[in-house]
């Protein structure tokens, strides 16, 4: 199996269980694989387009509550990730897609995986799968009831035999239904 495609593995972190199991799936992935696993987080919840509190915030106010987060981050994902070393945390104060694409831009990652917590789930202001199916790179969402249920945009389908998943486990978005 070659890899030589991914150097690093993208994570928008999630605090459920939808999120844990997609942490665990992309730590297994990167370690597998020897990769990056860079885990991105946002002062504004992207699962939840009215989360705007941050808006009203002074500088001083925005700053103590990026150190929150940022710890709390790493606290959380540190302790999941065990004895794993090759791994990046970023808060991101800017929107997530135009902020996920920089990254993406700057090969911070290749694939992107995300936590898919119901049906209804929203990412970045849109339904989640519209949302996996519009981004330009691989985008994998793992959930919503178990964590072997994967749904894989256009890329990541045709790249999925790099990607240690099973046959028969996944699923590609359909278009129309996103």
């Amino acid at each position: 199996m070659t890899t030589a495609t991914f150097r690093a593995v993208g994570f928008c972190a999630h605090y459920s269980k939808q999120g844990d199991w997609a942490f665990a799936y992309a730590l297994d992935l990167s370690k597998n694989h020897s990769l990056k696993l860079n885990v991105f987080h946002f002062l504004e919840d992207p699962y939840d387009s009215s989360d705007t509190n941050i808006r009203h915030l002074t500088e001083a106010q925005l700053s103590k509550l990026a150190i929150e987060r940022e710890r709390e981050l790493r606290l959380y994902y540190d302790g999941l990730a065990g004895d794993y070393l090759d791994i990046g945390f970023r808060l991101c104060e800017d929107r997530e897609w135009k902020e996920l694409h920089r990254c993406l831009i700057i090969r911070e990652f290749q694939v992107l995986i995300i936590g898919y917590p119901d049906e209804q789930a929203t990412f970045a202001g849109k339904p989640i799968e519209e949302f996996a199916n519009s981004f330009i790179c691989p985008v994998i969402l793992i959930g919503p009831d178990r964590p072997d249920q994967f749904k894989l945009n256009k890329p990541a389908a045709l790249l999925v035999s790099n990607l240690s998943i099973p046959n028969g486990v996944w699923n590609k978005i359909n278009a129309a239904a996103a």
